[in-house]
């Protein structure tokens, strides 16, 4: 299988994710970017007219599809879906990071919410778009599990919403426990929606 390389602007986009998840947005610079990305200082104004809040708004939607994508991925890894695994495959993915290359990283979208929800309406969107671009997929993949329709956006909003905190407490306290308490607390419920008990 043939390894498709990412041109200057996608690796651009990706190098502002990572720096923005690491350092915030006022701490990521365009220069930065273009250093990471291994790209041209002068291909940013090309690709990117809007300057640095376009950039933060691409890496952001970035983000949320990549979430999005990472659902599929994280049920083909269950030998039978159900809504606790997912919740655990999803909260794995930090735990692992968080145990083999410490507490750097964060959410990208939650740290340009954080940044920029009241200082820039487009970045805010931006955000409010990724996160429905991670929801949609974790409720679909409920409601195919057999969560009824008119809870599974809640169950995703209330998922996504635990990672979200437990991510931020985990990297304040450096442990992840915030993280495997989520996951275990979190069990019981989300399974039991799939019979209705809750």
């Amino acid at each position: 299988m043939a390894v498709v390389e990412r041109g200057p602007r996608e690796r651009m986009v990706f190098s502002a994710a990572q720096l923005i998840r690491r350092d915030g947005v006022a701490s990521t610079g365009m220069r930065e970017v273009a250093a990471h990305a291994d790209a041209p200082r002068g291909s940013l104004q090309h690709y990117f007219p809007g300057g640095k809040e376009q950039l933060v708004n691409e890496a952001v939607g970035w983000a949320g599809r990549y979430a999005g994508n990472r659902v599929a991925r994280f049920l083909a890894a269950l030998p039978e879906p159900t809504p606790s695994g997912l919740f655990a495959e999803m909260v794995r993915q930090w735990t692992d990071e968080y145990q083999s290359a410490g507490f750097a990283g964060g959410c990208p979208v939650a740290a340009a919410t954080v940044d920029c929800a009241e200082s820039t309406a487009s970045t805010r969107e931006a955000a409010a778009a990724a996160f429905a671009a991670w929801t949609g997929p974790v409720a679909g993949a409920l409601a195919d599990m057999g969560v009824p329709e008119e809870r599974a956006g809640g169950l995703a909003t209330l998922m996504i919403s635990a990672l979200e905190g437990a991510i931020l407490m985990s990297r304040a306290e450096r442990d992840v426990r915030p993280l495997t308490t989520v996951a275990r607390e979190l069990t019981p419920l989300l399974d039991a929606a799939v019979s209705g008990e809750w």
